[in-house]
């Protein structure tokens, strides 16, 4: 960028601004009061902000309010950078001026003057396109800013999470398959429990992760309600009366979504709920891949002095002291994943309850937060699919004697010879060393034929009993 500077004016007074930048005054003005994080927006949010100004200018072309070449040359300054150009001028940091205003007026500065451009004057000048007379037209910070933040979240979840979600569901599922004829001990409060197989963990695991993405899926329905066209306070000022169908229409047009003008313009500017529920949902999503990696880790503990019932594929080596030591690293970031997650629900709850009156200052760090969740979850999802879970191999003997020693087995002879002395044989069976089948058979409660029926492993991964069974 050149080193020449141009003079712009607001109503503090003036700035000098680098004589090559797009951005103008105000856009300075934020970079020199918040260097805070060094965190920039989103991409999805800078396209969600430009679809509604492109989408803005389009509206109130078609109604008469603004002239046809200004609004052509806002719309070709809108489509380079929803193609890439321009990218290096949007500096606002993600903590901000309340509203997100500063981060608004970075986007106005940059359309109006590459516009300006376009249409032959100079970047500053803003004699043809100024930043809140044509650019922001019809608009607030305050309805704009809600928008692009549904626009921005509906666009990563359609084009990260949801992908990366299903395809690790997928994973787990194939493995489940995979596993379906591994017989393996179950554990209840990490103790010897009733028999299951591999197989039926692991589709379980599929299933309880669709089902929570299920509950995203609906919550980000509440993201199609626009508030776009409420203007200052929700009331439409200085907006036409069509404007705000029209802008949900057009919108709808250009990003694909099914959008629609909310039923109470204010209500949607006063109130997050729609951000609260899709950040629930993606906690929720988080506790539960948090609770399935744990458990992972767990079933491949060792690989000597461990449960090692499944082996994970290597991705690194992992002591620094210990040779040859190698660990669940892939569900360790995920584990640390999901904390951060977590973590930044909190941060979304709490911008949420803190709105005032007509509008919820505190945007930018729910628009954040909840970006920053879909990306390290989508991300997490695909490289933990692909560099573990697609690798995942069953060690079926050690899963077999597990189950085939543990006293989780006696749980099938209560229906036969009733709680308190199944209870009585597993103890004597801990005490002694001996088998289920030998106490049993000691005590004269069962013979050795009827024995081997009712513990068989295998039949007892699956509802009922053989007695139960042949009575149907």
């Amino acid at each position: 960028m050149s080193e020449k500077t141009r003079f712009e004016e607001d109503s503090l007074g003036k700035l000098p601004v680098h004589e090559g930048a797009y951005y103008g005054i105000q856009t300075l003005r934020a970079a020199q009061n918040f260097p805070i994080s060094g965190l920039k927006a989103a991409p999805e949010l800078v396209e969600a902000v430009v679809q509604i100004k492109k989408a803005a200018a389009r509206v109130n072309s078609e109604l008469g309010r603004l002239e046809k070449d200004k609004a052509q040359a806002i719309i070709k300054a809108c489509d380079e950078i929803l193609a890439g150009r321009l990218r290096d001028q949007f500096l606002v940091d993600v903590f901000q001026m309340g509203a997100g205003t500063s981060f608004h007026m970075n986007c106005n500065e940059v359309i109006a003057n590459r516009a300006e451009e376009m249409m032959g004057g100079k970047k500053g000048e803003y004699r043809l396109i100024h930043p809140i007379d044509q650019v922001n037209m019809g608009q607030s910070t305050n309805d704009v800013y809600p928008t692009a933040m549904r626009l921005a979240l509906l666009s990563r979840l359609r084009d990260l999470f949801y992908p990366a979600s299903k395809a690790i569901e997928e994973a787990f599922t194939a493995k489940g398959k995979e596993f379906d004829n591994i017989l393996k001990s179950g554990r209840t409060h990490l103790q010897d429990a009733a028999p299951i197989r591999l197989g039926q963990e692991f589709t379980a695991y599929g299933r309880a992760l669709s089902k929570a993405r299920g509950f995203l899926e609906k919550a980000a329905l509440s993201l199609l309600e626009l508030g776009i066209g409420g203007s200052a306070v929700g009331t439409g000022l200085n907006t036409s009366p069509e404007y705000s169908d029209l802008m949900a229409k057009c919108l709808s047009e250009q990003t694909k979504f099914d959008l629609v003008k909310s039923e109470d313009l204010r209500e949607a500017m006063q109130s997050m709920r729609p951000l609260a529920e899709v950040s629930a949902a993606l906690r929720n999503i988080a506790l539960e891949m948090n609770r399935i990696a744990n458990d992972l880790r767990l079933l491949s503990s060792g690989p000597k002095t461990g449960l090692a019932e499944i082996i994970l594929p290597p991705v690194a080596p992992g002591s620094s002291a210990m040779p040859g030591k190698v660990n669940p690293s892939m569900l360790e970031m995920m584990n640390m994943v999901c904390f951060q997650v977590i973590g930044c629900d909190l941060a979304v709850s709490t911008a949420v309850q803190a709105g005032q009156l007509e509008l919820n200052v505190m945007m930018p760090v729910i628009a954040f937060n909840l970006s920053f969740m879909i990306q390290i979850l989508g991300n997490s999802f695909r490289e933990v699919k692909t560099r573990c879970i697609d690798g995942i191999q069953a060690d079926d003997e050690r899963c077999r004697r597990y189950a085939e020693s543990s006293l989780g087995l006696v749980t099938a002879l209560s229906p036969y010879i009733g709680y308190s002395k199944a209870a009585e044989v597993a103890i004597e069976a801990l005490k002694t060393g001996k088998s289920l089948t030998e106490v049993v058979e000691e005590r004269g409660l069962l013979n050795k034929e009827r024995l081997r029926e009712i513990l068989d492993p295998a039949k007892m991964t699956e509802p009922g009993t053989p007695t139960l069974k042949k009575k149907r």
